[in-house]
């Protein structure tokens, strides 16, 4: 059995108030924890942006055992340019479903998927099936060399290949975890200012092997192994490189993150009082402009 898990998907919003909303009531998911900085992070968790941000974790349950949705919002930027890089996540529920229905919200229907979009157009794919264990089973990341990236992960990061094609690849740590699935498209890819980020945990002791493995090979590593601080929670030690289309990769302290990561009760009263308190959208507005687009 693997000692490694995948975490969580990193996603930068503009349109913090109508994100919540689809999270809430399209995909039915509950906030688990929101914080608020005043400055970047220096694991650049927010992108390569100064000021204040806010990260927003929502998900079907606790972290400890579900895949999640890791939200940044930067006070400051409005929008980002969507690259072809994100290619969905997919989601078991027939909830959704009842929900896209019920408010009559924006779908496509290809070979039984549907499929929606996010308020700022992140896709997510929904599959009309109960299920046990975690709703969200994949996120679907693109690749300009299937074979190069599918060796990348198996070989470099220990992941399992549970299926293969000539146009796509399954890849993940165990059975009943969220899976990754690489798509080939033929082409660059294009990361646009929205650029996410894929997160694994590790055993701690773990990192420093991943990081070595990585220089060894030749690979980028965009943040060598640091510790990153949360005031009033555990400290993470995190090392973050790229794959060969650049995607980012997060690997996690495990032991640490587990305390990190546990559901805060206030989380949804956190999250509507942060938004309450955002006069950004009407400084802007005094000030004649609008919200920079990253």
């Amino acid at each position: 059995m693997s000692t490694r898990r995948a975490l969580h998907f990193v996603f930068k919003v503009g349109n913090r108030t109508e994100t919540i909303k689809f999270f809430r009531e399209i995909l039915g998911m509950k906030f688990l924890r929101h914080e608020e900085f005043e400055e970047g992070c220096k694991a650049s968790c927010n992108g390569p942006y100064d000021g204040k941000w806010s990260k927003s974790m929502v998900g079907y349950g606790c972290e400890d055992n579900h895949f999640v949705v890791e939200l940044t919002y930067n006070y400051g930027l409005g929008s980002y340019k969507l690259g072809n890089d994100f290619m969905g996540i997919t989601v078991h529920s027939p909830s959704v479903i009842e929900n896209i229905k019920k408010q009559s919200y924006p779908s496509t229907e290809t070979d039984g998927v549907v499929t929606i979009k996010s308020p700022d157009g992140y896709m997510f794919h929904i599959v009309n099936e109960q299920t046990t264990g975690d709703p969200v089973k994949k996120v679907t990341l693109a690749s300009s060399d299937l074979q190069k990236s599918v060796d990348f992960w198996s070989g470099l990061f220990g992941m399992k290949i549970f299926s293969k094609d000539i146009k796509k690849a399954v890849l993940g740590y165990s059975d009943d975890q969220c899976k990754l699935e690489l798509c080939d498209i033929g082409a660059e890819v294009d990361h646009g200012t929205a650029f996410g980020r894929i997160a694994f945990s590790c055993p701690r002791e773990e990192l420093a092997g991943i990081q070595e493995k990585l220089n060894s090979a030749g690979q980028k590593i965009l943040t060598p192994l640091v510790s990153l601080d949360t005031p009033g929670k555990a400290t993470v030690e995190v090392v973050i490189p790229a794959d060969p289309d650049g995607h980012e990769i997060c690997f996690v302290g495990d032991e640490a993150f587990r305390q990190l990561s546990q559901t805060d009760p206030q989380a949804d009263k956190l999250l509507d009082e942060a938004v309450a308190a955002d006069k950004s959208d009407e400084w802007f507005a005094k000030k004649g402009k609008t919200k920079a687009s990253a």
